[in-house]
């Protein structure tokens, strides 16, 4: 397949054509050339819009499935629909099924179901068995089966000594962990994040210090003893400032945010819509405003979809019933240019492509000629609407149905497959 993109602006820092207007044409999955202008050859498909950019293929560094076990929420083939709707060509999928993902067989599983995809799937191993939180998993087991990372998901490591082992079995491995930071004990009954608005509302609330204290005793940990860890989502002021100083100070952290959490406040919850409620949970103005901060300087390094697949019978309730979670990889990239704007495009990018895969190690994509493509198209401008028809996913548990949003994801190249939208 022959594919000419039209007038398009490359946004890859580490590209010569970066910041330039150019077409590019891919033949059988190569970039052949890059030019000012190159004549549409016969019979191919032609990409253009108002507003088109082109970068490397974005990376999800955190989604669910619900193969095996709850097939009914998500497969693994409609997680790589939404995610290819969502401009993604790679993901890291954590282990929110059952059987947990917690030995070989597992992981083998995943990779043997998500070969030859237009989106690369990458499997992260649960750091304990059964996702529990008691016993180690079988990490070395795991990671020769193709294992990348160890995440326990939405179950943070209550236990200090569990946090100190996997730190200390991982890095004998060449491995980190990526560990939810919550303490439960702080956060029990909690539905939405406690302030002004849950009181108002006359929910119970969860403090962003059940957060920053994780954080802190986790980073403590690893100042003890070494190794390379990951939080997946912060989402407060308090938290960008402990990872700040961790870094400064040395420490190998990395973190993410969910893209939501950088467009909406907890001003939301008024609706008592259940579709809004995540955890971590959407927090203040001055939290979302450290967080867009914490994205533009480089503190955070991973913008991530959190996409978590819910059925009705689970988000369709009474709010303090309904489960936390909602569906995003097909509105990840328009939460974030609603909330860091087009001014911020570099600053996106760079945490949907280049800090995913320096965390994991992974070559970095260049968009250079005679290289494979590995490339997703979009635009800063015009809108999009996620319908019921539109929606890849087998599950609906989102506030943006029927909501125009900013930004248009119209495909992704990677290699000999494709995907438009």
């Amino acid at each position: 397949m022959t594919i000419l993109i039209r007038q398009a602006r490359v946004i890859c820092e580490i590209s010569e054509h970066h910041g330039k207007t150019v077409d590019l044409l891919i033949e059988s999955g190569q970039i052949k050339v890059i030019r000012k202008a190159i004549p549409a050859p016969p019979g191919s498909k032609v990409i253009e819009a108002e507003g088109l950019c082109v970068s490397a293929g974005w990376f999800d560094f955190q989604s669910v499935s619900g193969e095996p076990g709850f097939e009914h929420r998500e497969t693994l083939d409609s997680l790589i629909k939404s995610a290819a709707s969502g401009g993604f060509t790679g993901l890291l999928l954590h282990s929110n099924t059952h059987p947990a993902i917690d030995n070989k067989a597992q992981v083998e599983y995943i990779q043997g179901k998500t070969r030859n995809k237009a989106v690369d799937v990458y499997t992260a191993g649960t750091i304990t068995v059964g996702g529990t939180g008691n016993d180690l998993s079988e990490m070395y087991d795991m990671k020769q089966a193709g294992a990348v990372a160890f995440s326990n998901y939405k179950h943070p490591l209550q236990d200090a000594g569990m946090v100190l082992r996997a730190l200390q079995y991982s890095k004998g491995i060449g491995s980190f962990i990526i560990t939810h930071c919550q303490d439960q004990s702080l956060t029990r009954g909690g539905q939405m994040n406690e302030g002004e608005s849950s009181t108002s509302l006359g929910l119970k609330g969860m403090p962003a210090l059940a957060e920053e204290v994780m954080i802190e005793r986790n980073l403590s940990i690893l100042d003890y003893c070494g190794g390379k860890l990951h939080v997946p989502c912060i989402s407060s002021k308090g938290s960008v400032e402990l990872i700040r100083k961790a870094k400064a100070s040395g420490l190998n952290v990395t973190c993410g945010v969910a893209a939501v959490n950088l467009f909406l406040d907890d001003s939301v919850m008024k609706e008592f819509n259940s579709n809004y409620k995540i955890n971590p949970p959407l927090r203040t103005k001055k939290d979302v405003l450290a967080l867009r901060n914490a994205v533009e300087n480089g503190t955070i390094d991973v913008i991530v979809s959190d996409h978590t697949p819910l059925d009705s019978e689970s988000k369709e309730l009474e709010f303090d019933l309904a489960d936390f979670g909602m569906i995003g990889l097909q509105t990840a990239y328009s939460c974030a240019l609603e909330g860091l704007k087009e001014k911020n495009i570099n600053a996106i990018v760079r945490c949907f492509t280049e800090g995913p895969r320096k965390i994991l190690g992974l070559e970095q994509i260049s968009i250079t000629e005679q290289t494979q493509a590995n490339l997703t198209v979009f635009t800063t401008t015009g809108q999009i609407v996620l319908t019921e028809r539109n929606n890849n996913s087998k599950s609906s548990n989102s506030p943006f149905f029927n909501e125009a949003l900013n930004g248009v994801v119209l495909g992704v190249i990677n290699g000999a497959k494709s995907h438009f939208n």
